[in-house]
C-alpha cells in the first residue's frame, strides 16, 4: 500500500473548510452554467493551485459568464480585456505617461482591467506581441512595471486567456516560452445535448439574480497557502517526475513511441504544476492526499501546451492529447509494479 504523506490534525481541518468551500463555489457556478462540469473542475483547481489557465473552446460557451459568477461568489472584481491590435500596455494599466512621484519606487494601483481579480483575457493572440509579452510578465510576476515604477496587480489573482486556433488570420503567435508560463491549457467543447436544450429552454429567461457570496480573497489566499503547505507522497510525486521526463524524446527515459512522435518535450515547470493540480484535485475531491489518478486526470491539461506532435505524427493525425495518453499507457505497462498501477 502506498505511504501517505504525514499531515496534523489542523491541516487536515483547513483541508475539510478548503473542500467544503470549493464543494460550494462549484454548486453555485453550477446553478448559473448549464453544464460544463469538468471545465468548471479545473478552473477551481487553476484558481486553487495558484495558476493562470489558457483556454481554446468557440464563442458563445459562456466563459465570461462562469468567471464573472466566480469574481461574485467570492467577492473579487471581474474585468474582460478584448486584445486587439492595437491594445497597449497603457490601455491594460488605464492611465499613460506613468512615472513614479518623487522619492517614490512604486505606483497607485492601476485602474484599467489589471486592477481586477479575476481577468478574461480574450483572445489574447490578437494583441500585438509587445503588448502579450508584458501582459503575460505582469500576471506572472504579480506587478507591472511602467515609467520606471513597478505596480503591484491586486491579490489573488486569477487570469484565463482565450487563444484562437493557430490558423486563423489576424493572430500573431503565442511563444512556448510564454505558454509555459500559464498553468494549464484547457478545451471548452460544445454542450451535451442535453444541457443544450436546457439552455434552449431558458433562453433570455436564464438563471442569474443575485450570486451568493461564498468566500472572499482573504480566504482564497489562505487556501492557496494551504495547498503550499500540504504533502505529497514521494511515489505521486514520483510519477508526475517519471511522466514529465519521458516526454523529452532523445533523452533516456523516453520510451521509443515519445522518439518517434514528439517535437519537444515538457520542461521542468511541468512537473510542479503537476503536483501543484493533483493535490488540488485531490482537495475538490474531499480528500487531503493526492493519488497518482490524480495526477493522470490533470496531466493533458497541465502537459498539452508543454509537448508538441512532430511531422510524422500530425501525418498519423496524431494530437498533443492523443500521445499524453499514450505516453502514460507505456509508463503504466514499464512502471506498473514501481508504482502499485493496476
Amino acid at each position: 500500500m502506498m505511504a501517505q504523506p504525514n499531515v496534523t490534525d489542523p491541516l487536515r481541518g483547513e483541508v475539510e473548510r478548503c473542500s467544503r468551500c470549493l464543494g460550494r463555489l462549484r454548486a453555485e457556478l453550477a446553478r448559473v452554467v448549464v453544464g460544463q462540469e469538468r471545465f468548471v473542475e479545473q478552473v477551481l483547481i487553476g484558481l486553487l493551485a495558484s495558476g493562470h489557465v489558457l483556454v481554446e473552446g468557440v464563442p458563445g460557451l459562456a466563459k465570461t459568464l462562469l468567471l464573472r459568477t466566480l469574481a461574485s461568489a467570492a467577492q473579487l472584481e471581474f474585468r474582460r480585456i478584448e486584445f486587439t491590435p492595437d491594445l497597449t500596455l497603457e490601455d491594460l494599466i488605464g492611465c499613460s505617461g506613468l512615472g513614479p512621484s518623487a522619492g517614490q519606487d512604486e505606483l497607485a494601483a492601476p485602474t484599467g482591467p489589471l486592477s481586477a481579480h479575476v481577468i478574461l483575457a480574450d483572445q489574447i493572440d490578437r494583441g500585438p506581441p509587445k503588448t502579450q509579452a508584458a501582459f503575460l510578465d505582469a500576471i506572472h510576476q504579480g506587478e507591472v512595471v511602467a515609467g520606471g515604477a513597478r505596480m503591484p496587480l491586486a491579490k489573488p489573482l486569477f487570469v484565463v486567456a482565450t487563444r484562437n486556433p493557430a490558423d486563423q488570420e489576424g493572430t500573431y503567435r503565442v511563444g512556448q516560452s510564454a505558454l509555459d508560463r500559464f498553468l494549464m491549457h484547457l478545451r471548452m467543447e460544445y454542450p451535451r445535448g442535453e444541457d443544450e436544450w436546457e439552455i434552449a429552454r431558458r433562453g433570455i429567461a436564464a438563471v442569474g439574480g443575485r450570486v451568493e457570496p461564498l468566500t472572499d480573497g482573504e480566504e482564497i489566499l489562505r487556501f492557496q497557502q494551504l495547498l503550499g503547505r500540504l504533502p505529497i507522497s514521494d511515489p505521486v510525486l514520483r510519477y508526475a517526475w517519471t511522466l514529465v521526463r519521458a516526454t523529452r524524446p532523445q533523452s533516456a527515459e523516453a520510451p521509443e513511441m515519445v522518439d518517434r512522435w514528439f517535437a519537444w518535450g515538457a520542461g521542468p515547470r511541468a512537473v510542479v504544476a503537476l503536483a501543484a493540480c493533483a493535490k488540488a484535485r485531490a482537495i475538490l475531491c474531499g480528500r487531503w492526499a493526492a493519488k497518482i489518478a490524480d495526477v493522470e486526470a490533470m496531466a493533458p491539461a497541465v502537459l498539452r501546451h508543454r509537448v508538441a506532435p512532430n511531422e510524422i505524427a500530425q501525418a498519423d493525425a496524431l494530437s498533443a492529447d492523443k500521445l499524453i495518453h499514450m505516453l502514460m499507457e507505456a509508463i503504466r505497462r514499464e512502471h506498473h509494479e514501481d508504482y502499485g498501477l493496476p
